[in-house]
């Protein structure tokens, strides 16, 4: 019997694939980077052909370098970027516009207009989100609106809508199926969250035909088989998942409670909350949270808080291609280091406006404290900064009027493997950061959640076991020197934008 799993990890700027054996061992891999499109100030688009070309071949790649060949795969699992709005012909398949990827801001004046009707509190209430252009559904309403005949189109039943794992899973299967899962559905601002259904009242309210969804389906499900074109064999497609949610998965946080962050491009804080949906009086709160489903194995349903910091890694990507500061991101750490204090400099990075607890779009960035005395390495060492300050943000909002969580926070991703950045979130927290053994958490929730799909790990418990961290750093800061920093910081979001009055 086939005892790999395939994990295609299609992301916000490469897409990746990684072959896991038995006991979650990464075998092999394989990766190419993604071309981002801007074609106006706060537009961010990627073409959906060469997303789903990549993944075929990257999938292809990591089979051949583990010394595999197709009938070794067990199952195959999806975990995609979020959000990302994608519409494409029934017919031919073909797209008929650039993927609106999720930190595409072009929707933020049809939010505004939605946010001075009393329709906010509702959608809230439903969809578990807040009006934002980050969220699948104005983008889709504005796709319809400007695809030629878009929405007639819709509304015959030409067109299709789907997020990246649609998208991805429509390809693999040769346009057989139509499916996605409950997790990337709970992003669209279309689903509702307590019976995670399509929910009629926000399709009218959004202009959208019903015809044109997927299917939704459990996270770890039957999705259907590759086509015999793609793998030249048929292998079940047993998990789709929202890549914050197969991280939270892949941290192994199963339990009430148990908190994860990922940082990549932003960074995702996610924290496991049972099997009711999240309200204001169960830790959802007032401070700008979300109630999104975390995953759902079989019939039992996890849901999450979340807060989604927008900008963290791609400072540093900033750094080095816009300003030319940097070569690489590793060097950072002995800039950082070699700075010794911030000398009162911060950089808010609101370069696609700011995400939780503060949800303005409109947000510019800022850095503020500059003086005659400060280089390019204190630059640095504020980029590195912003990052663990965001994530406080969100986990103090996460822990507003309840006691103070002794959960350590388990990090994954790019900026987890940077020790200064570490150390600093663990300080400012004042709360242990374990980092996971396996940094490709997101990939290795995918594998994990098609194991499950198929058998191959049958609780639990079991995905437990085999997590472990790779590092874990203990707070070390004075109470005093953490509170002066975080205050600073607040200071600057302040001046970056005004109009937040919930800091």
């Amino acid at each position: 019997m086939p005892d790999h799993i395939l994990a295609i990890d299609q992301g916000t700027t490469s897409t990746r694939a990684i072959v896991f054996d038995l006991s979650a061992t990464s075998v092999a891999s394989a990766q190419v980077e993604l071309t981002q499109h801007f074609p106006q100030p706060g537009w961010v688009e990627h073409d959906p052909i060469e997303i789903a070309e990549a993944a075929v071949s990257v999938a292809n790649q990591a089979i051949s370098r583990a010394n595999l060949s197709p009938d070794d795969i067990a199952a195959i699992g999806i975990t995609n970027q979020r959000e990302t709005t994608v519409v494409w012909e029934r017919e031919t398949g073909r797209p008929v516009a650039n993927a609106i990827v999720w930190q595409d801001r072009r929707t933020a004046e049809i939010c505004r207009d939605i946010l001075k009707t009393d329709h906010a509190e509702n959608i809230r209430k439903i969809t578990g989100l807040v009006v934002d252009p980050y969220f699948s559904a104005t983008k889709l309403m504005w796709l319809l609106t400007t695809i030629p005949d878009g929405q007639a189109r819709a509304e015959s039943g030409e067109l299709c809508f789907g997020t990246i794992d649609s998208w991805l899973l429509w390809h693999l299967t040769a346009g057989q199926v139509h499916a996605t899962d409950a997790s990337n559905a709970s992003r669209t601002m279309l689903l509702n969250l307590h019976d995670l259904q399509w929910d009629p009242e926000m399709l009218e309210l959004f202009n959208i035909p019903e015809q044109m969804l997927p299917e939704v389906k459990s996270t770890a499900d039957d999705f259907g088989d590759t086509d015999r074109s793609i793998f030249r064999t048929d292998i079940p497609i047993t998990a789709m998942a929202g890549d914050q949610h197969a991280a939270l998965y892949g941290q192994a946080c199963l339990k009430n409670g148990q908190i994860k962050c990922t940082y990549g491009t932003g960074a995702f804080v996610l924290a496991n909350k049972g099997t009711m949906v999240p309200t204001q009086s169960s830790g959802l709160g007032d401070a700008g949270l979300l109630a999104t489903l975390g995953f759902q194995v079989g019939t039992k349903k996890t849901y999450a808080i979340e807060g989604s910091v927008f900008v963290t890694g791609a400072t540093i990507q900033w750094l080095r291609e816009g300003l030319g500061v940097i070569s690489n991101a590793p060097e950072t750490v002995d800039m950082a280091l070699s700075a010794g204090t911030n000398d009162g400099v911060y950089f808010v990075p609101a370069l696609v406006g700011l995400g939780a607890p503060h949800w303005q779009p409109e947000a510019t960035g800022l850095i503020t404290g500059l003086t005659r005395g400060t280089d390019r390495n204190h630059i640095v060492r504020a980029a590195l900064e912003s990052t663990a300050y965001q994530v406080k943000d969100v986990v103090g909002a996460m822990e507003a009027g309840s006691q103070k969580s002794n959960q350590s926070l388990r990090a994954d991703g790019g900026q987890s493997t940077n020790p200064f950045v570490m150390q600093f979130q663990a300080d400012i927290l004042d709360q242990v950061v374990e980092v996971a053994d396996i940094n490709e958490t997101t990939a290795l929730g995918a594998a994990f959640l098609a194991g499950r799909g198929i058998g191959m790990w049958r609780s639990d418990s079991e995905i437990a076991s085999l997590w472990k961290a790779s590092a874990v750093y203990e707070p070390s800061m004075s109470e005093s020197e953490r509170m002066s920093l975080y205050s600073g910081w607040l200071e600057a979001v302040r001046q970056a934008t005004p109009r937040i009055s919930n800091l």
